[in-house]
């Protein structure tokens, strides 16, 4: 039975809950740097959203899809995320990164995220043993495939529907490789 949009709602704002309680125990003085990673369809992009519309404090919020080098490109986006953006930032320099641009196949214009301000990273991958030595608040949102494809394929359309085997494959070699649910210090079921 596929879950209810309340049910959802309910999951994924009890995740803002928990980041949020998170972030307030970090040490004072510490950049907040949160990375929340699950399938496709899982939530990531609404629990992300939501939290950087309600901190009190400017949030960089990048989603991954903004780096993946296309349908073949989840780890290699991720080690990008790590590389140029979360290695930067933790060592008090800019991170300096290229938009993937989906239409053209190829690495689009430069971006610039600034140097102590907090930041929201995004995407199915980004949670490798790597990437959470960098970072004390991780998250895994959980969710029966059934409905992450409902969810995502109704988001996403048609444009994705002849990709979802092939970006779940990938997906399951980073849980295999990296077991993302077990890095997680922040772990939610979605309905």
């Amino acid at each position: 039975m596929p879950s209810s949009a309340d049910e959802v709602d309910t999951a994924l704002a009890h995740a803002g809950e928990l980041i949020d309680d998170a972030i307030a125990a970090l040490p004072a003085g510490s950049l907040p740097i949160v990375l929340i990673d699950g399938r496709s369809g899982a939530g990531k992009t609404t629990v992300a959203r939501q939290l950087r519309e309600r901190s009190p404090r400017t949030m960089s919020l990048i989603g991954l899809d903004e780096l993946y080098p296309g349908w073949d490109g989840l780890a290699a986006g991720a080690e990008m995320a790590r590389e140029l953006i979360l290695e930067p930032i933790r060592a008090g320099r800019p991170g300096r990164w290229r938009r993937w641009d989906w239409t053209r196949h190829r690495p689009g214009e430069e971006v610039i995220t600034p140097a102590g301000v907090p930041l929201i990273l995004e995407g199915a991958g980004v949670l490798t043993p790597a990437a959470a030595a960098l970072t004390p608040v991780r998250v895994w949102l959980e969710s029966p495939e059934e409905h992450r494809r409902d969810r995502a394929l109704a988001r996403d359309g048609e444009t994705y529907r002849p990709h979802w085997r092939r970006w779940a494959e990938q997906e399951d070699e980073h849980v295999r490789a990296n077991r993302p649910r077990d890095l997680a210090t922040i772990l939610v079921d979605v309905p």
